[in-house]
């Protein structure tokens, strides 16, 4: 539900922000066509910036459901089930022609995009604990 909230705040404040740059990028022109571009161009870029926060806020709450898993559970049944998940994970074989588009290999910036961390970093979390 929270996740919810957050993604409708932010999906509201992108739609509010890229009309403000849209009347501020087109004062003096009165064509509506540049106007509806340079709202959809806004919304695109600010969407994208507002998918990155909604992410981290859904890793972070992976994060405290991690600790809580260990609060409840014990910390090293918490890291035990997170390696059995980390063991039953098949690596994605991709097609030679789909690995072209760029799509198969993990980037840096990739982990922005994704709703749950890594096993590997959430065991590294709790074995700090």
């Amino acid at each position: 539900m929270t996740l919810t909230l957050i993604q409708g705040v932010l999906n509201t404040f992108v739609y509010f922000f890229a009309r403000i740059v849209a009347k501020m990028v087109n004062r003096g022109n009165n064509s509506a066509f540049t106007y509806f571009m340079t709202v959809m161009a806004f919304q695109a870029i600010f969407g994208v910036l507002a998918s990155i926060i909604v992410m981290g806020f859904s890793r972070y709450r992976e994060y405290r459901a991690d600790s809580g898993g260990g609060d409840l559970a014990g910390r090293q049944k918490m890291i035990a089930a997170l390696e059995r998940l980390k063991s039953n994970q098949i690596e994605s074989q991709l097609d030679g022609q789909l690995t072209a588009f760029g799509i198969s290999g993990k980037r840096a910036w990739s982990e922005l995009f994704m709703s749950h961390p890594p096993l590997e970093k959430r065991i590294a979390a709790l074995q700090k604990r």
